[in-house]
């Protein structure tokens, strides 16, 4: 168990700050009248969101046999991910630790905070050398370690998370962007022996609701608390707490669709071993593929003229494309068109 006290790594600025609080919002009326916010008495939307999104955090509290105390939801992971930074990081003066290649908007966010942002090389594996993660936070003032698992763009899980847990004296992020399609444990399970730990997850991948852009920040109370402080009062819309909190209630269809996602990863790959412009698939617990090509300008281009769009990856790694999973008629359109490259 990792016994970090949490506020020797908070920017004294944010340990100063007090949060925007709404008095709606904390307090319980049976029929109120609102003449509060400055907002049009006409409309269907026209209130303000529960800036505290008391619903949507009881029914995830439910799911996760959590506190919601322990969790926060953001704009997207995209704003979890900023808003970490800019409570850990001191700008010009701390860094963050990424893995390399991994999600590129860890590193973008501290650049803006003016942070430093230090990357371990993966290996050949796509896999963190222990000893190198080691000498790097011995050597680096880090404040925070984000490792996402299943990693992106490379779809492998990081395995031993506990040990990065018990060598690095700062917060460690988990990103579980693709957690569900991995069959893969989370690390929610080791939320009460790591205080240092922040667990990422979205509704974007496997829940299908990338439209709403809602991510959840699950973590101690104390790191969830300094989240509320720091994040904008009603940074959740009324439309997409709404759209979470239906989709909550019909868990079956989200592993249906996920059930059927990995289906389709599995003939996808089976699909791979004919293609002769395939040099390489790697390994994948998500729902995409990185695979290296012989020719990825050619298969880049036509792919392109038959507006089947990729994410290309080269040169960064070189000669890689990432394809993510679709439905069969998406697929069978991208795989006849490799065939004939």
């Amino acid at each position: 168990m990792n016994t970090i006290s949490i506020n020797t790594l908070v920017r004294e600025n944010v340990l100063k700050l007090k949060p925007y609080i709404s008095f709606r919002d904390h307090n319980e009326f049976n029929e109120p009248t609102y003449l509060d916010a400055n907002e049009s008495p006409f409309g269907e939307w026209n209130r303000y969101p529960d800036s505290t999104q008391k619903k949507l955090k009881n029914s995830l509290a439910e799911l996760r046999n959590l506190s919601p105390a322990q969790i926060a939801v953001g704009n997207g992971s995209d704003e979890l991910i900023d808003l970490i930074i800019k409570i850990f990081c001191e700008p010009k003066k701390d860094a963050i630790l990424m893995m390399n290649p991994s999600f590129a908007m860890y590193g973008f966010y501290a650049t803006i905070n003016e942070n430093k942002v230090l990357q371990l090389e993966l290996d050949e594996n796509f896999e963190i050398v222990k000893e190198d993660f080691l000498n790097t936070v011995k050597e680096e003032p880090i404040k925070v370690f984000f490792l996402c698992s299943p990693n992106n763009p490379t779809g492998n899980s990081t395995e031993d998370i506990e040990f990065y847990l018990q060598n690095f004296n700062g917060i460690v992020v988990v990103d579980e962007a693709y957690i569900e399609f991995s069959g893969k444990k989370s690390s929610l399970e080791l939320l009460a022996q790591y205080p240092n730990l922040i667990v990422l997850q979205t509704f974007s991948k496997a829940w299908g609701i990338a439209g709403a852009r809602v991510g959840v920040a699950y973590a101690s109370e104390e790191i969830i608390q300094l989240i509320n402080t720091v994040k904008a009062p009603y940074n959740v819309n009324a439309l997409s707490q709404e759209l979470i909190l239906n989709a909550l209630e019909d868990e079956n269809r989200v592993k249906d669709n996920v059930r059927d996602i990995i289906a389709e990863r599995t003939w996808l790959q089976d699909q791979f071993k004919d293609i002769k412009c395939i040099r390489k698939v790697f390994p994948t617990d998500a729902n995409f593929f990185l695979i290296k090509l012989n020719n990825i300008d050619e298969a880049y281009t036509q792919m392109l003229e038959q507006e089947i769009l990729t994410s290309r990856r080269d040169p960064a790694i070189p000669g890689c494309i990432r394809i993510n999973v679709g439905n069969r008629q998406e697929n069978e359109k991208l795989i006849n068109l490799l065939k004939n490259i």
